[in-house]
């Protein structure tokens, strides 16, 4: 199989494609013939060896979500046949025309869904699901703001805040993004390169905040967040882009009862990751079936131009996801 690797570490350039033997699904995996490849911020910062990996995650080759076709299964396999269409999430081995999954960690692709553009779908259904909603308990009629609304995470995010009623505020770094925001269902989109989320966010809300923030950029971020809430709102950080460093009042907080969390999906064991996987079953394959929710993809690199993919991701102008090919 074709497969391309990070082992050397560094800059884009440190990409290399090659050849290597065809993989052996454990007792619980499937082998999975790749339809495409989606790729991630962490997937760059993993590179650049700046992303510390949990025990067992291999640096070699990067990834972490593929579609595609089942092609082999494990002798303790139940839920998969060859044949059935998937997107899976995986710790890495994703960058590649072959890849090995665990099956409680792959779901089935609505045949109303294109199999490679699936691939955009897996790592933020995940990283949505147990943030927005199980950490952020969002709800009807949550006013939900999302930062980053036009990233591969933000799309998704706005797309199931809506589906589930809340009332949802994008915030993007340009007015063209932003329309697009509007398209997939966000009511208000604010231009941040241009206006201020707090003041928008309160003029938006009358005077009162948001009740709920999904933030991937912390740094500076932080305070103005807080800010931004109505009394007992809560603040969700999945991403440090910024800075992993804040200077916050923290009388706010208090004063306001307001609620800072936020989670890292990397690291999570199977098990926890596969409760995700079967709440995601339940509540989101029925709008992934009714196109009340889909898959955007920017563009498509071949897999061996992945360092071009990466530069491509660096100039921050994507909107969705950035897939490899085969």
């Amino acid at each position: 199989m074709r497969v391309v690797s990070a082992r050397k570490g560094g800059g884009p350039e440190s990409l290399v494609a090659e050849d290597r033997p065809m993989p052996v699904p454990g007792p619980r995996d499937v082998l999975v013939e790749v339809a495409a490849t989606g790729i991630n911020r962490g997937d760059i910062l993993q590179r650049a060896r700046t992303y510390p990996a949990p025990p067992g995650t291999d640096y070699d080759v990067l990834g972490l979500e593929v579609s595609g076709r089942v092609v082999a299964a494990g002798d303790q396999v139940t839920l998969w046949k060859p044949g059935d269409r998937v997107c899976c999430l995986m710790k890495d081995g994703a960058y590649a025309s072959h890849a090995l999954a665990d099956e409680r960690l792959t779901m089935a692709v609505p045949e109303n869904v294109d199999l490679a553009a699936a691939a955009a779908l897996p790592e933020a259904l995940f990283t949505v699901w147990t943030n927005v909603f199980d950490r952020g308990g969002l709800k009807r009629g949550t006013r939900f703001l999302v930062h980053g609304a036009s990233s591969g995470i933000g799309v998704i995010a706005l797309q199931l805040g809506r589906a589930f009623g809340a009332e949802v505020i994008a915030s993007t770094g340009s007015d063209a993004k932003g329309e697009i925001c509007r398209q997939l269902g966000a009511q208000h989109v604010i231009n941040h390169s241009e206006s201020d989320f707090v003041a928008e966010a309160k003029r938006l809300t009358g005077g009162e905040g948001v009740d709920l923030i999904l933030d991937m950029v912390a740094g500076s971020y932080m305070q103005r967040n807080l800010e931004a809430l109505a009394v007992e709102g809560k603040v969700v950080m999945i991403g440090l882009l910024e800075s992993d460093r804040a200077d916050f009042a923290v009388g706010t907080l208090l004063t306001r009862r307001l609620t800072i969390t936020g989670s890292t999906l990397w690291a999570r064991t199977i098990e926890q990751k596969a409760e995700i996987r079967q709440a995601l079953d339940e509540e989101v394959r029925p709008l992934l079936e009714s196109g009340a929710v889909r898959p955007v993809v920017d563009r498509v690199f071949p897999l061996e131009r992945a360092g071009e993919a990466h530069d491509f991701m660096e100039t921050n102008s994507h909107v969705g996801k950035i897939l490899l090919r085969p």
